[in-house]
């Protein structure tokens, strides 16, 4: 029967006092149907207002067409400078564009998936989807298809796709959840296509357009991502920004302007910035503590994590603590990275997180008759244990 043995407990000190006492307000009031503020490197959400509610996303959906095309150029099955042949689908002055965002390209001509991507990002044409789309995939019904799959391999329970650009279709849904799991998807895994969204402008057929996130024009630490517009889905922002090595994420959906989606998203932000932080609680392969192993050529091992564990935390928050507890007993072999224990933080009495503690190092198996005498010893010490 495994009795666990405390081992340590690590204060982790940092400039708030231990007895300080959390300071956070409550949230900005916003004007939209739903929004969202998450901790990018935790995925933890600091705000929320109806993040499960299924909403019409508008060019917020052409966040999962750069996705996919983003997964295509860093798979090696699509290059940034492969020619893409525009068709009459696509053209700019097809009939379902009237009225809607566009890169204008027209039909017959070549444009470079390059020119598409930021056509996409930049410009938010739904014509520049269409031409990905049938390039990548063969037909827009075709990439939408991929669309749906991917959503379901993100983990996007409430997400739908009906087409590549967002223009209305009452089955076409998602939520300000599966939008802020997009998101951190794109810029974790894609950080190189995720550059083309902190671009302020793109001029194509000569005509110059501005990135519709004014808010890369007023706040040096936002980088991204994307805004969308109809009628019906009213006006939407997805937008990440960094400070000081902290990442948030916030969406905003069904706002009533351009202007009202700005203010609000900077509320989000400024809010969560202002009042939180994120703490490394653990450092990686540093050592929690040791304890005794039976059986092995050496008689020590070291408990700790492999990675880092980073967590969010309100700035005036008292001192989590780290506690590091082994199992007992411990016998040889143990393989480096192996669960020999068990690691908690707590934050004023509360449990933050729970991991597995690891094993440091290898710990191979001795000789026959050191085994043979260990187990002996940890016989007699079973035996006389309180």
């Amino acid at each position: 029967m495994k009795n666990p043995v405390f081992v340590a407990l690590i204060a982790l000190f940092f400039n708030a006092s231990a007895t300080a006492v959390s300071l956070v307000p409550a949230p900005p009031g916003i004007n939209a149907d739903a929004y969202l503020l998450l901790d990018f490197i935790t995925g933890e959400i600091l705000v929320e207002h109806n993040i499960d509610t299924r909403l019409p996303p508008a060019s917020l959906t052409k966040l999962m067409t750069s996705y996919i095309l983003a997964e295509e150029v860093d798979a090696g099955r699509l290059s940034l400078d492969d020619e893409v042949t525009v068709s009459r689908n696509a053209w700019s002055q097809n009939p379902k564009f009237r009225g809607s965002s566009l890169m204008w390209i027209e039909p017959g001509k070549v444009v470079t998936v390059g020119e598409l991507e930021q056509g996409i990002a930049i410009s938010s044409g739904n014509d520049a989807t269409v031409a990905i789309a049938e390039h990548i995939a063969g037909s827009e019904e075709a990439f939408v298809a991929l669309m749906n799959r991917y959503a379901e391999e993100l983990g996007l329970a409430a997400t739908h796709f009906e087409n590549t650009h967002g223009l209305p279709n009452s089955d076409h849904l998602t939520t300000a959840r599966d939008l802020g799991v997009l998101a951190s998807a794109t810029i974790r895994n894609h950080p190189e296509r995720y550059r083309v969204y902190r671009q302020q402008s793109y001029t194509y057929n000569d005509i110059k357009q501005h990135n519709r996130n004014h808010l890369l024009r007023e706040d040096p630490s936002v980088d991204g991502l994307k805004t969308g517009y109809t009628s019906v889905a009213g006006y939407g922002l997805v937008a990440s920004a960094e400070r000081d090595g902290m990442r948030l994420i916030s969406v905003v959906l069904g706002s009533n302007s351009t202007r009202s989606r700005k203010a609000e998203t900077r509320s989000l932000l400024n809010y969560g910035f202002r009042f939180y932080k994120n703490l490394e609680v653990v450092t990686g392969v540093a050592s929690l503590g040791s304890t005794r192993v039976w059986k092995g050529k050496t008689e020590v091992v070291d408990g700790g994590l492999l990675e880092s564990v980073t967590v969010v935390v309100p700035r005036t928050q008292a001192t989590p603590e780290v506690i590091a507890s082994f199992d007992d007993p411990l016998q040889a072999p143990i393989n480096k990275g192996d669960a020999v224990g068990q690691l908690q933080v707590f934050l004023d009495g509360e449990l933050l997180l729970e991991r597995p503690l690891q094993a440091l190092q290898n710990v191979e198996s001795a000789g026959f008759f050191k085994r043979l005498w260990d187990g002996f010893l940890l016989w007699l010490s079973q035996i006389f244990s309180p």
